[in-house]
């Protein structure tokens, strides 16, 4: 069974930092490119952060960038997002993604997400 799970979401202050973690099982992770992706309530879902399978390329939303950084650790099959300096407008469900192949033959895998609020 795959399986992706979001954890290390909540409250937070702004200018505050946070770290999100996705595990997942059922799939050869070390295989997979991952991603973040955040859904607020009435937006379209937007692509914040991506890593390549072995970790050696990431790309970023303009919106995060220089402020989140996300990683993997392919022996603990395990993504993470960190977030520093967050504002108000990063409050939003969290979803980790994992990705394999192109076009008609690709595979791809959600979480259930976790949510991020950011306020005072």
């Amino acid at each position: 069974q795959v399986q992706l799970v979001e954890s290390g979401g909540g409250l937070v202050q702004p200018g505050g930092s946070l770290r999100l973690s996705c595990a997942v099982s059922g799939f050869t992770f070390s295989l997979y490119a991952m991603s973040w992706s955040r859904q607020a309530p009435g937006k379209e879902r937007e692509l914040v952060a991506g890593i390549s399978s072995n970790g050696g390329s990431t790309n970023y939303a303009d919106s995060v960038k220089g402020r989140y950084t996300i990683t993997r650790d392919n022996a603990k099959n395990t993504v993470y997002l960190q977030m520093k300096s967050l504002k108000p407008e990063d409050t939003a469900l969290y979803y980790c993604n994992a990705s394999l192949g192109v076009s008609a033959q690709k595979l791809e895998y959600w979480g259930q997400g976790t949510q991020v609020t950011v306020s005072s």
